[in-house]
């Protein structure tokens, strides 16, 4: 998969996406990550990237000259142009598993109140939000989305089965692991899991991982 985001603060993304498994994904070929500044599209002295609402209003507006400018230059067939914004759709496990199928995201970052609506209407494809709050700037969700959607491609993960297993799959919340030692403390392993009976542990992680999901995530029962 390759992968480009376009923002105003490219440290804000490069930190997050150089370590771990996204590291190891970009070192084993599942993931070619391009980072760009946003201002190497502008054509003023000045870098000029956002202008006052017209209408009048509080904060600035994303100029829509540079970010055509890079998604044109970056854009190929098969291309997906995505932009990062607090009024886009809910981004969860089932985008991820999405986006993961595609051959190349072009990530836009939003800033200030905001991009010019013809760049939403005429350049993107999909609006996203990772939640229902306002960050300063989309630079942290773009990071957020490109590693829910890399952890799932072929060969990222030390185990494939791990992604299987994650929590929103099936629309239930992982349940509780434990590892040794098998006492701490006053506190005990189940006896379930020490047992080595595999059809009881997978139905008592199923029966656990519905009680954590009743609990801490009715909604996503119905």
């Amino acid at each position: 998969m390759k992968v480009d985001i376009v923002t105003l603060f490219p440290e804000i993304c490069r930190a997050p996406l150089s370590e771990s498994m996204m590291k190891r994904a970009q070192e084993c070929g599942a993931l070619e990550l391009q980072i760009h500044d946003l201002r190497e599209w502008t054509t003023d002295k000045h870098r000029t990237v956002d202008d006052a609402p017209f209408g009048g209003g509080p904060g600035m507006v994303m100029k829509p000259e540079p970010i055509f400018a890079a998604v044109d230059q970056l854009r190929a067939e098969g291309s997906k142009v995505i932009l990062m914004a607090p009024s886009g759709a809910r981004f969860n496990q089932k985008s991820a598993r999405d986006l993961a199928r595609e051959p190349h995201l072009i990530i836009l970052c939003g800033h200030y109140e905001g991009v010019d609506q013809r760049v939403i209407d005429h350049l993107v494809d999909l609006e996203l939000s990772i939640g229902d709050y306002v960050l300063t700037n989309g630079a942290l969700a773009a990071a957020v989305v490109v590693d829910a959607t890399v952890r799932l491609l072929e060969g990222v993960l030390g185990d494939d089965q791990s992604a299987a297993n994650d929590s929103f799959t099936e629309n239930l919340l992982e349940g509780p692991q434990y590892t040794r030692p098998a006492q701490f403390r006053d506190w005990k392993v189940p006896d379930i899991l020490l047992s080595g009976n595999h059809a009881e542990i997978a139905l008592w992680r199923k029966s656990e991982a519905l009680k954590k999901t009743k609990r801490n995530r009715p909604d996503l029962l119905g």
